[in-house]
């Protein structure tokens, strides 16, 4: 524990933000590269990513929430009575009018330091970008720098302690696994015809991985556009999906015309993730890590 600690303090002033961020006005630099001013004291928050709205409220500031993105509503621990604002394009004069202390924005939204932010950072708001990370590590990174803008450093300290322990207890069991017994992945994240799924450098990939898995796309880097046959010639052994704008993407991968012949198809090994634990990076990676754990080695990670 004393480590942890240690190592999380130690974290957060890499980051720049002290061991008591909000003791005063301070000048930082957010996870974009840009310098922002942080204020004294946080009591309105804007979250403009439903990764980040994860975060704030697991840190105990959901109450602070005074408006989120149309992808957060529904979110637990939020008012569902405040405004909302697309992710894309916010509408910067109803974003003005809320006064916020912090503004939390990821690259979705973030154009550059410029645009189109800059008239709410002229206004004294803190506007702080978090760009998604492609990393397991480069998540907790950001848990610690939310933390500490929030002047939570402890309750993030916790948050990726227990993070950490979940995917020290999987990875545990995949690296177990006899290499007989390990399987082959393919992760659908847009369904047909315009598939798409990610190679190594996403920490989706990394979770493959974890579990003992090898995804089929390891030789390719990044998130990729594919071709169905692509699919069909690496024959995988598990189909896993997290595609939730169809009524059953299940049932989709498993009727394609000329994917009868792959393994999981013809083995009906083909399995939903849930989506926002996926894809949101954050703390709650870990619920779809066990759920690929499971849907893969049942027999090794059965509760």
């Amino acid at each position: 524990m004393k480590k942890i600690t240690a190592l999380f303090a130690a974290l957060v002033l890499l980051l720049g933000l002290g061991t008591s961020a909000l003791g005063a006005e301070e000048t930082v630099t957010d996870p974009s590269g840009a310098e922002i001013t942080v204020p004294e004291k946080v009591d309105a928050i804007v979250c403009l990513a439903p990764s980040l709205t994860e975060m704030v409220t697991a840190l105990g500031h959901g109450e602070q929430i005074v408006g989120y993105d149309t992808n957060s509503v529904g979110l637990e621990g939020l008012d569902p009575d405040v405004p909302v604002f697309d992710l894309v394009e916010p509408d910067m004069e109803q974003l003005a009018a809320l006064e916020a202390d912090l503004v939390l924005v990821s690259n979705m939204s973030l154009y550059d330091q410029q645009s189109p932010f800059r008239q709410l950072a002229d206004l004294g708001v803190c506007v702080a970008c978090v760009p998604n990370s492609d990393s397991i590590q480069g998540i907790q990174d950001d848990i610690a720098f939310v933390a500490g803008l929030l002047d939570e450093e402890e309750a993030g300290e916790t948050l990726v302690e227990d993070m950490q322990k979940e995917l020290d207890r999987i990875a545990g069991i995949g690296e177990a696994i006899p290499e007989e017994d390990r399987k082959s992945v393919y992760f659908e994240i847009s369904a047909a015809p315009y598939l798409y799924s990610f190679g190594t450098g996403v920490y989706m990939n990394e979770m493959i991985e974890l579990i003992g898995a090898e995804n089929i796309l390891a030789g390719q880097e990044g998130w990729l556009s594919l071709e169905a046959e692509t699919v069909v010639s690496a024959d995988p052994d598990v189909i896993l999906t997290n595609v939730n704008y169809i009524d059953d993407p299940v049932g989709e991968i498993l009727a394609r015309d000329g994917w009868d012949t792959v393994t999981a198809v013809a083995e009906e090994q083909v399995y939903y993730i849930d989506n926002m634990a996926s894809s949101l990076p954050n703390q709650n990676i870990v619920t779809a890590l066990e759920q690929m754990a499971q849907a893969v080695y049942p027999e090794y990670f059965a509760q």
